[in-house]
């Protein structure tokens, strides 16, 4: 197990699947934390991969995942998950306390008239970025289309939305974690038809060097991402802000 509030890895090398392999499973147990006190969705997100006994599962490259998902807890208690095969959503039913499936084959749309980031950065994004807000923004973006700002600062409540009617949601600084939050959310995005992007190129293209390596991330519609990596510098820098 490997888990944003650990350091290292937690080996168990004891347990194995019901098929007898032994798996590695990579979460953020919490994400959107700080908004619990606001009640603000939150969730939880995960990745599965493949390992043996001994080998560090997560030190390989990310498109090694054979299962990834999230749960968003909000107005309902929501799961969507892959292993691969597409992207399919499922209800906790209260009454039964099991899922149920009721959004299957996901399908993230090409465009969506929505970006969501923390758009109080605005002057500290590099010109790419701003160019490209300030485009899309004006309708004078390849989809000719005005665009709105939808942001949650919960990044699961954020990629579900964006899942649902398109657009994009990310980060623009090297703040989430690749194991972490992005290479999952991203596997769901790709297998749903939309794409994972640090910026530059695709996300499940990396092979981390640590644990908790982070970089920028942009995850949404497979069009709306490829018009903002052809602005080209939308990576902004290291910087930490008190609120």
């Amino acid at each position: 197990i490997a888990t944003e509030e650990e350091e290292d890895v937690i080996y168990d090398p004891q347990t194995t699947g019901t098929d007898g392999k032994k798996y590695g499973v990579a979460f953020d147990p919490l994400d959107g934390s700080s908004n619990i006190d606001c009640s603000i969705p939150t969730g939880t997100i995960f990745s599965i991969y493949e390992t043996k006994n001994g080998e560090n599962p997560f030190l390989k490259p990310v498109d090694n995942i054979i299962g990834a998902g999230y749960v968003m807890y909000s107005s309902a208690t929501t799961l969507v998950f892959s292993i691969g095969s597409g992207s399919h959503a499922f209800s906790l039913d209260p009454d039964t306390k099991q899922f149920v499936l009721t959004s299957p084959n996901l399908q993230v749309p090409n465009r969506g008239p929505y970006y969501s980031l923390n758009e109080g950065r605005f002057y500290d994004w590099p010109k790419g970025l701003q160019n490209y807000i300030s485009d899309v923004k004006q309708g004078n973006g390849q989809w000719g289309k005005k665009y709105s700002s939808r942001y949650v600062c919960s990044l699961v409540a954020d990629v579900h939305r964006t899942i649902l009617y398109g657009g994009w949601a990310g980060n623009p600084r090297p703040h989430l974690r690749l194991l972490f939050e992005a290479a999952p959310l991203s596997f769901v995005l790709e297998q749903a038809g939309g794409s994972g992007s640090d910026g530059k190129g695709r996300i499940l293209s990396y092979e981390p060097e640590k644990l908790h390596q982070r970089l920028p991330v942009f995850l949404g519609s497979s069009e709306d991402i490829a018009e903002l990596e052809d602005y080209g510098d939308v990576q902004q820098g290291y910087a930490v802000y008190e609120a």
